[in-house]
């Protein structure tokens, strides 16, 4: 029995609608396989199986920012960095605080005041 191609899977479960981000993450998840592709964007493995098979109950549109910035070149404009990468964008947003130096705590501060590609509610 051959194995069927997570690109062929994500067209059968979406359809018409596929999306390009999901037709990019099938496409490395064949290359791949599923945990290269969830190494790759940050996810587990059953996250990316569920998204590419149209049953992810999550977040779809933060998966799909990390596919965007990590597979398709998204980038958005650091306050502090400049061009930077979505996925990464978002990494820094999960740091904690931790005063190691002082570019990461201008990161840490930058993502708390305001920039508009934090999803961060809230101040410091």
């Amino acid at each position: 029995m051959t194995p069927v191609a997570m690109i062929a899977k994500a067209g059968a479960a979406w359809g018409e609608s596929l999306p390009d981000w999901v037709r990019e993450l099938a496409a490395l998840a064949d290359r791949e396989g599923l945990a290269g592709a969830a190494k790759r964007i940050g996810y587990s493995q059953p996250t990316v199986s569920q998204v590419i098979n149209s049953r992810y109950l999550g977040d779809l549109a933060r998966i799909e920012e990390r596919v965007r910035g990590a597979l398709m070149g998204l980038t958005v404009d650091c306050p502090v960095i400049g061009d930077l990468s979505r996925d990464l964008c978002l990494d820094w947003q999960g740091k904690p605080y931790a005063p190691t130096s002082a570019h990461r705590v201008r990161m840490f501060h930058a993502c708390r005041s305001g920039c508009p590609h934090s999803r961060l509610k809230g101040g410091c």
